[in-house]
């Protein structure tokens, strides 16, 4: 199975077709060429979407947190899901994100390009943060990256900060933009709750 694009199929795709389409996507290369710009912002031409959310406090939160990213929690379950095949996150790490939204089934392809584990990283700023970005390849619906981190802050508030930059990779994505939008609001908030819930669960 070629990855060169992202695969919608009809029907729930079979541990085998998702299998196969991330074999071949750990050959795609990178759609955009500004690799690791989510940490400041976004670069020109994009939509940039920066949202935050307080988990709870303390160091306990925090480790539950950091582990909860580390195994994927923070994707909404019912409507995506994140096949890897390494245990820990790590830089070049290819992954295959499936969608199911109106009846159909979306596989796209991510991999890592940035590992946080920062201590007081600046007056002021975390005293922890722990997370990654990836960024999408050639076989993704959108062009860009997405950062997922957790920050334990100095007055002991914990935050999951959700940071994306990104634009239309297909021209059905692009002539169909505001619904696109619409379902990245949509990630947002259910992910905020996924994550929100695999902190209180632990």
């Amino acid at each position: 199975m070629s990855a060169s694009a992202p695969r919608l199929l009809l029907r729930r795709p079979t541990e085998e077709c998702v299998q196969r389409f991330l074999d071949a996507a750990v050959h795609e290369p990178f759609s955009y060429v500004e690799r690791g710009a989510s940490r400041d912002g976004a670069p020109s031409g994009y939509d940039l979407d920066h949202n935050r959310v307080r988990l709870g406090a303390g160091r306990a939160t925090f480790e539950r947190a950091r582990a909860a990213l580390g195994r994927w929690a923070m994707f909404p379950p019912g409507w995506t899901r994140v096949v890897h095949r390494e245990e820990s996150i790590a830089v070049g790490q290819t992954v295959c994100v499936q969608f199911h939204l109106f009846g159909l089934h979306w596989l796209n392809a991510a991999r890592i390009v940035t590992v946080l584990d920062e201590t007081a990283s600046a007056e002021g700023g975390p005293v922890r943060r722990s997370g990654f970005a990836y960024g999408t390849l050639t076989c993704h619906v959108e062009r860009g990256e997405e950062r997922f981190s957790v920050e334990w802050l100095a007055d002991d508030s914990v935050w999951y900060d959700l940071r994306a930059f990104s634009r239309p990779s297909l021209w059905a994505a692009r002539l169909a933009k505001p619904v696109a939008r619409a379902l990245q609001r949509r990630f947002v908030r259910d992910s905020q709750a996924a994550l929100r819930a695999a902190v209180e669960v632990g």
